[in-house]
């Protein structure tokens, strides 16, 4: 594929600019499914780490910078639903960590589709994308975090195989903060082991995903409308541990890094409202109600090695979507 435009023929041909936030995924309410519904999660859009990119009409399609390769597979299925010919230049100036637990490819996925139907001029909508870029196929949290942000659940894949809908969404605390813990030696499970995963393992526990059921319905959700850190951490901390445990023979225990497993232990010591790790891992989280308690944390944490660790917000916004210039 041609260049990427110099900076004057983007400003001739009007840019777009996409910046979208990362995801943590907390869950899934019902891996049993006897009802007809599959999956169900609740999940948090974060302010960091996000993604930004820059879109503009071309004479070839072309994309650079990370995740080169992915955005030149999203912008041609974005293309085919539009039913265009998708000559799109994309830059991507920042990315969101791929296969670490922060629904990377979502968010990319939906940031090129959207910057391109912006330049054509059409509306965008995420779940009208979501089986061309085939996304949302578990999880409904992704799409949301893209549109809407804030703390979402969602019910489930149904026997339409239709995107998850969206059941809950509320505004996460402003005061409160999530550690990020990153794992910089090593990729989550993804891909083709994700698949073999979910055919592989047992059927989940019908006890249990009723457990999980009341614990986001009568706990996790009013404790964060009430902004009360502990009954939101303690209900987070239970179904990660269930879920955790549910796949751990593909991921190797109850978290897939043992440098995070050791931090959250460290963390969990101290009396931290609520801890876990992301999707497949390896990023581990810890809940905090304040700034000040999360920086002091990280330094009691942080001894150099593979991890890295971040203090993020929840973000009760979507994407932005600007221009063309």
């Amino acid at each position: 594929m041609g260049d990427v435009p110099g900076r004057n023929e983007v400003a001739v041909a009007g840019a777009v600019r996409v910046e979208a936030p990362a995801r943590l995924h907390f869950g899934f309410l019902d891996l049993h499914g006897g009802l007809g519904r599959r999956f169900g999660s609740i999940g948090l859009a974060v302010d960091e780490p996000s993604l930004a990119l820059t879109a503009c009409r071309a004479k070839h399609p072309s994309a650079e910078g990370p995740e080169a390769d992915r955005v030149r597979g999203y912008a041609e299925a974005a293309a085919a639903h539009l039913g265009v010919r998708g000559d799109v230049a994309v830059a991507v100036e920042r990315a969101i960590p791929a296969h670490a637990g922060f629904g990377s490819g979502t968010q990319l996925a939906l940031a090129v589709a959207a910057a391109m139907a912006r330049l054509e001029g059409r509306p965008f909508a995420a779940e009208a994308f979501a089986a061309s870029l085939d996304r949302g196929n578990r999880s409904g949290v992704g799409l949301c975090a893209f549109t809407e942000g804030g703390l979402i659940v969602d019910g489930g894949r149904g026997p339409d195989g239709g995107p998850p809908p969206v059941v809950a969404r509320l505004p996460y605390p402003e005061a409160w903060r999530v550690v990020l813990i990153l794992d910089r030696s090593m990729d989550g499970v993804h891909g083709t082991r994700e698949v073999e995963a979910f055919r592989d393992l047992p059927r989940f526990p019908e006890a249990q995903a009723a457990e999980i059921c009341r614990i986001t319905l009568m706990q996790v959700l009013p404790a964060v409308a009430l902004a009360e850190p502990q009954g939101f951490g303690a209900g987070i901390t239970r179904i990660q541990d269930l879920i955790g445990d549910h796949f751990a023979p593909h991921q190797g225990g109850r978290y897939a890094s043992a440098a995070v497993a050791q931090a959250l232990a460290n963390a969990a010591a101290q009396g931290v409202p609520g801890y876990g790790q992301s999707s497949w891992g390896p990023t581990g989280f810890v809940l905090m109600p304040s700034e000040g308690e999360a920086r002091t944390l990280v330094a009691s944490l942080d001894r150099g090695g593979p991890l890295r660790f971040i203090i993020a917000r929840g973000r009760n916004r979507g994407a932005s979507v600007s221009g063309p210039n």
